[in-house]
């Protein structure tokens, strides 16, 4: 009723004996309600004003919820759930790529790092220091100490270096003759970006840029008595270092504390070591003892620190080929490697902590 007025209660014109137009009946209402004051007969539709922050429109519909972490927890999952079916759908139907070695680089990210993941940040809690030390862009090579009974030192070292570098650099592990020789190992190592520890390969690698790790030591390091732990092995004869020098790459000395202790090899059963054609039989507080439980490693507390590099693009292209210097190169990464494993030893407040 847009010509309805109001007359307040307290209007002053009323009061005053101002004249008053006639009240009309509203449509369809038939007489007044019972107990209805006599003054007012209509009411006057109150002016509209704009609906502010805190009101809520009366049309039934209720506003929109704002976008919370509920949803966008929601929205990640969703997310999540789509890589990995898109992941699965490749792998049914071959549509991923592998380089000349078998590395997959896709397989790496999503799978075989997730896996490694939970056992580097919760099980062993590595810290990791110097990783500003390894080069953004171009070849490199990682030479660190090797030890463990097992060599879970080398995917410790691969975890972080990805997920510590700010380029998330792959490293590509060379590998002993053994680990491509077992079924099953074989493929995920290949799949990992491992391959075997040889010179021909380790230039491919350093040639096309990428970062290269090697664990001079070898099976002298991984099934040293646990008496011998943390003394440096010897070196071989130092052939990372020529090949450092023939791509001109620099080479970085690592060193891992922690997985000295995870296995303590109190014994070799080389008899059966022989017979199973491995390099060792280890035996343990806990292996073969416990069975299968005793294959657990110790839940030691891990420290890796990558050095300074060592420049080799300064010599000239003779001098892979002079042994006096790749003696001396070689002595000088050990003695790096094995001089920061001391003072980390130092720093450290126990095995487990």
């Amino acid at each position: 009723m847009a010509d309805a007025k109001v007359i307040p209660f307290d209007d002053d014109r009323s009061r005053a004996g101002a004249p008053q137009r006639p009240p009309r009946r509203r449509s369809g209402a038939g007489n007044r309600r019972k107990g209805e004051s006599a003054l007012v007969r209509e009411v006057q539709a109150l002016p509209e004003r704009p609906l502010g922050q805190d009101d809520v429109p009366v049309t039934g519909e209720q506003p929109e919820a704002p976008e919370g972490p509920q949803k966008s927890q929601d929205g990640g999952l969703e997310r999540r759930i789509a890589g990995g079916l898109a992941f699965l759908r490749k792998r049914l139907t071959g549509d991923y790529e592998v380089d000349d070695f078998g590395y997959d680089a896709e397989l790496t990210d999503q799978v075989l790092m997730s896996l490694l993941r939970p056992v580097y940040e919760k099980y062993f809690r590595v810290e990791v220091k110097g990783v500003e030390n390894i080069p953004s862009e171009g070849g490199a090579l990682i030479v660190a100490n090797h030890s463990g009974t097992l060599p879970l030192d080398g995917l410790m070292m691969q975890v972080a270096v990805h997920d510590n570098h700010p380029a998330g650099r792959h490293l590509r592990l060379l590998a002993a003759d053994l680990v491509f020789m077992l079924p099953v190992v074989n493929e995920l190592a290949r799949k990992a970006g491992h391959t075997l520890a040889c010179a021909e390969d380790a230039e491919r690698l350093l040639a096309r840029g990428e970062l290269v790790g090697v664990m001079p030591e070898g099976f002298k390091g991984i099934g040293k008595p646990f008496n011998e732990r943390y003394k440096l092995q010897r070196f071989g004869r130092g052939g990372f270092v020529s090949t450092a020098l023939r791509q001109g790459t620099p080479i970085i000395p690592c060193s891992i504390v922690g997985a000295e202790e995870i296995y303590p090899m109190i014994g070799n059963a080389k008899t059966l070591a022989r017979l199973l054609g491995f390099p060792y039989f280890p035996i343990t507080p806990t292996f073969p003892w416990l069975g299968p439980l005793g294959a657990i490693p110790l839940p030691t507390k891990w420290t890796i620190q990558f050095g300074e590099p060592i420049p080799t693009d300064g010599y000239p292209p003779e001098a892979a080929e002079d042994p006096m210097l790749m003696f001396n190169l070689t002595d000088q990464v050990r003695e790096q490697i094995q001089h920061t494993l001391y003072k980390l030893l130092v720093q450290r407040r126990s095995v487990f902590f």
